[in-house]
């Protein structure tokens, strides 16, 4: 079973276009969307959820009033002001670390966990789909990764699939390295701006440090023919391989107005042109 992730050093440059159309392409594979802070490729596959979990990370103060004796020693200790003189937490600026845990003679404040997301395990008509929805200004985006990728590999394990298919967050975030590890290969997807060409740089150094095997498609490469070209050359001298260049094209436009996956929608040279980045990415992993 081999284990395909799909980033881009930034947002927009079509990466989850590519996912959606390597579920439509590829047989026998279960698909993750580690893009937890902005999931969106269940747009694409309208899955069927078949189980919902809530994910709980990071802890938030609580104080029982019937035992507080109003010290105010936790008041005075949180140096991020998440107490007030009603001795009631503020949520949003309590940071969790403790300390009022700890100092306070009654016993009265205890630590409980945050219920910071849920994580989903669906079906869709490409096969299982595991994906999930971090909460607003939730943290530890990075453990909902790893927790979705673990359960992605039991369902792959178990039913001896071929593929798992990662449509992974844009950046070089914990997001980015928690779907990074342990993949045969990740999928540089880039386009020909000059942000695309300098966020695609930072992903691939993200990449090398891990020792990951990496490899480039140039998205809408006919609309900066120069720029196409100087990530060419700059993937020649770091020894990375162009794996793919697919031309700019409303049709592809309409195919998200539509929400079906582009190699689906699309006819002629965009079809060809994705069909042969996924065979490309095959041999690649062998």
């Amino acid at each position: 079973m081999k284990q395909i992730v799909v980033i881009s050093g930034k947002g927009g440059t079509g990466k989850t276009i590519l996912s959606a159309s390597f579920a439509a392409l590829a047989r026998n594979k279960v698909m993750v969307d580690c893009d937890v802070d902005a999931a969106d490729l269940h747009l694409l596959l309208h899955p069927k959820i078949k189980e919902r979990n809530e994910f709980k990370s990071g802890k938030t103060a609580r104080i029982d009033r019937a035992l507080c004796k109003e010290c105010g020693k936790c008041i005075k200790a949180c140096r991020f002001n998440a107490i007030n003189q009603n001795f009631a937490v503020d949520s949003i600026s309590c940071e969790g670390c403790g300390l009022c845990v700890y100092i306070c003679p009654a016993n009265a404040v205890a630590m409980e966990e945050n219920l910071s997301g849920e994580w989903f395990i669906s079906e869709s008509k490409y096969g299982p789909f595991v994906h999930a929805k971090l909460g607003i200004a939730s943290e530890n985006s990075g453990k909902l990764v790893s927790k979705i990728r673990q359960v992605a590999k039991e369902i792959a394990d178990r039913e001896k699939t071929d593929y798992i298919i990662i449509d992974g967050p844009p950046g070089i975030g914990c997001p980015v390295i928690a779907s990074l590890s342990g993949v045969d290969l990740a999928v540089i997807v880039t386009e020909p701006t000059v942000s695309g060409i300098h966020d695609m740089t930072r992903v691939l150094e993200v990449a090398a440090h891990f020792d990951i095997k990496t490899g480039v498609v140039i998205n809408k490469y006919d609309l900066n023919l120069q720029n196409s070209k100087l990530i060419e050359e700059f993937c020649k001298v770091k020894n990375i391989n162009i794996i793919g260049q697919i031309p700019f094209s409303l049709e592809v436009n309409r195919s998200i107005v539509k929400t079906v996956p582009a190699v689906e929608f699309c006819s002629g040279i965009i079809r060809e042109k994705i069909t042969a980045i996924w065979e490309t990415v095959v041999n690649n992993v062998g």
